[in-house]
């Protein structure tokens, strides 16, 4: 196997205002710029422990995706089984914006705050304010230094499922041989592990196929702009694999717009979060074939749960949402998760 070298990243800047205009499908994994270092987290206890929540606020920054309006559904909902109220912020993307309005939130003491950073380094001393205000904070999407508890979603393990199916397909389609393309994320610890384990587990696997490029790409523009310059250079290409399936359906349509037939045999696509359009492609039995798939109603069930559980002072309150592998014939999951997104 022949490794392709790796796209350098972009700057911060650079990728906010690339994914902020880009962003047009669903996809968890979607953040604009750097993340911690994988570490261990001081995860230090809110002041209100043992205390009841009257308000959640969700501070999710890319409310142009169409799972944004999904879980503030079904987290509304979960909020109103217990009693309490959810607040949301409007970020649109904007780093500058999530600071300002999580800011805001601190100022207004909002009893518990779950936020997706944009920046995760911006967001530590933000985080270090709402706890020394005494209130709950929880990092959606990865860990930081200050913080109650965290909300993760098997990173590692999502991405390892996904390189092992790409990799036993290609065992049994293309005999061990042929060529892949890696659409990745290096700027969050969420996007790293996922890229991780895609990657490790798939070239362990299959050695004999070819990494022609790692580019990265979170989002449908992207993923579809980076794949069709990946075809010009390889035509033959038979297997992209992508951090998010936002990116993955962007080359899922590079390769159908360059002539490819949307059941091609020889051809292997696959993302990772379980979003609509991916799971529909892969229900109708197209080469999109396979996303290591994240339920909504899971999500939502821990950005209510989760400060609920360090407000009670329960010990380890931190949630790590399941993840599963979904491909065709996997029809009665598909339509379970197709209608927590509708």
């Amino acid at each position: 196997m022949t490794p392709a070298r790796p796209a350098a990243p972009p700057s911060r800047r650079r990728f906010l205002a690339l994914t902020g205009s880009a962003l047009t499908a669903t996809a968890l994994g979607a953040a604009g710029c750097s993340g911690p270092q994988s570490t261990a987290a001081s995860v230090r206890p809110s002041a209100s422990g043992g205390t009841r929540l009257t308000r959640i606020g969700l501070d999710y920054p890319f409310t142009q995706l169409p799972l944004y309006s999904t879980l503030v559904k079904l987290s509304t909902g979960r909020a109103r089984q217990h009693g309490l109220s959810l607040l949301t912020t409007s970020d649109n993307a904007s780093a500058d914006t999530q600071a300002s309005n999580l800011n805001a939130w601190v100022a207004r003491k909002i009893p518990a705050i779950v936020s997706f950073p944009m920046v995760f380094e911006a967001a530590e001393p933000i985080a270090k304010q709402a706890l020394d205000a005494g209130l709950v904070w929880v990092t959606y999407g990865g860990s930081l230094q200050h913080q109650s508890a965290d909300i993760q979603f098997s990173f590692l393990k999502g991405g390892t499922l996904l390189g092992e199916a790409a990799a036993k397909w290609a065992g049994q389609h293309l005999s061990g041989k042929g060529k892949i393309a890696f659409l990745t994320d290096s700027t969050i610890e969420l996007g790293r592990e996922r890229t991780k384990g895609m990657i490790d587990a798939f070239t362990k696997l299959a050695p004999g196929v070819d990494v022609v490029a790692q580019e990265q790409a979170i989002d449908p523009d992207t993923g579809l702009s980076k794949a069709k310059a990946i075809l010009a250079r390889h035509p033959d290409l038979n297997i992209i694999l992508g951090v998010t399936d936002a990116a993955a359906y962007g080359g899922f349509k590079a390769l159908q717009q360059t002539g490819r037939a949307k059941d091609d045999a020889r051809t292997f696509v696959g993302g990772q979060d379980g979003s609509a359009p991916s799971l529909l492609a892969i229900k109708q039995g197209t080469f999109y074939r396979a996303s290591a798939a994240l339920a909504p109603k899971d999500i939502a069930a821990a950005i209510v749960d989760v400060p609920r559980a360090v407000a009670a002072g329960r010990a380890n309150p931190s949630a790590q949402v399941p993840i599963a592998l979904v491909q065709h014939g996997d029809t009665a999951r598909i339509d379970e998760l197709l209608a927590q997104n509708a």
